[in-house]
């Protein structure tokens, strides 16, 4: 796996202060137009992801004020970066059992049936699905760029067999 960058304190793409990693590449054709993250197309760019990294990544969240972590990119759960992400979740979920994991991904929840996405999404807290879309932008939206992509509760999801989505309402403005 590459990466773009690491956001040691990140206010922006999760609720509450958090770490952030943005994966490098995406498989989306065409990619999402004004997409705000597009050197991170490129599945060559970025900087490669080393056990030196992991390590670093690791002890920024490691501590007490950061609540959350978040995966962003490019795209978390493309094939070149699934097994990595699959790795961190799991390790973050099992060492950090009260942080709450975000993942952003331009697939819809529906689409993610099969098993190493499903591996993924069970170690995190909050998924925000779905492709950017101009045409849907709002500002005023929490955690997200456009009106089509949703906010989920992923473990509740899990619970009632159904998509959870968590309200607007429920963050802090």
């Amino acid at each position: 796996m590459r990466y773009a960058s690491i956001r040691e304190l990140d206010i922006s793409n999760g609720e509450g202060v958090g770490v952030a990693l943005f994966v490098q590449g995406c498989p989306f054709n065409p990619h999402c137009f004004n997409c705000f993250n597009s050197e991170t197309w490129d599945f060559n760019g970025g900087k490669e992801w080393t056990e030196e990294t992991k390590n670093k990544f690791m002890k920024l969240i490691d501590r007490p004020y950061i609540k959350r972590v978040s995966f962003l990119g490019g795209e978390c759960l493309s094939e070149q970066n699934l097994d990595e992400v699959l790795k961190l979740t799991q390790q973050i979920h099992n060492k950090f059992p009260d942080k709450i994991i975000w993942l952003y991904t331009g697939y819809s929840i529906e689409d993610l049936n099969n098993y190493p996405h499903k591996e993924v999404i069970k170690n995190c807290d909050v998924i925000i699905d779905g492709p950017y879309v101009k045409e849907k932008r709002n500002i005023t939206i929490p955690f997200r760029g456009s009106t089509n992509q949703r906010i989920i509760d992923v473990q509740k999801s899990f619970k009632e067999n159904k998509i959870c989505m968590i309200d607007d309402s429920e963050f802090v403005k």
